[in-house]
């Protein structure tokens, strides 16, 4: 039976941070470590349109929400993994302001590279583009599917030409 995981975001250029604790965890209890029979699904944010920002702006609340709200303040595991990706500074700054109940700024303080990185957005060619950077990581089997979380019949056409 095959098994797998579901992240709640993923960057393609730092699939270790997912991949790494599963084969990890494979070889500890006696399995071979390959993700031959394992899919790592992430739920990947995906908003079509000209307005970059205005793409970026639509992810940033849940993100914040995440990385800033779910847990307490010395226990949160999106904010480690934001932390893990790189985003040390910015996911404290996000917890901070939104455990202050300043949501709305815990939202902008989102960086757009993290956005950038973990999501598809913008225009269709912008979007193709970076649906090469998860192809390559598929081929290495570190993610099986992407779950397009937001996706519109629009959005889903562009991927289906991008991929097909």
């Amino acid at each position: 039976v095959p098994a797998g995981t579901l992240p709640i975001f993923m960057s393609p250029e730092k699939a270790d941070e997912v991949a790494a604790p599963i084969l990890a965890g494979m070889q500890k209890v006696g399995k071979p470590p390959t993700l031959a029979n394992f899919d790592i699904a992430p739920y990947t944010k995906i908003r079509v349109g000209n307005d970059l920002a205005a793409c970026r702006d639509a992810l940033r609340p849940e993100l914040a929400l995440y990385i800033g709200g779910m847990g307490a303040r010395n226990k949160n595991y999106y904010n480690d993994y934001a932390k893990r990706l790189g985003y040390e500074a910015e996911a404290v700054k996000i917890q901070d302001l939104y455990l202050d109940g300043q949501q709305r700024s815990a939202a902008a303080a989102v960086p757009d590279r993290l956005i950038d990185e973990i999501a598809l957005i913008g225009p269709p060619e912008r979007i193709k583009d970076r649906l090469q950077a998860w192809k390559a990581v598929a081929k290495d089997g570190k993610v099986g599917t992407l779950v397009l979380t937001g996706a519109t019949i629009e959005a889903l056409r562009v991927v289906a030409e991008a991929v097909l």
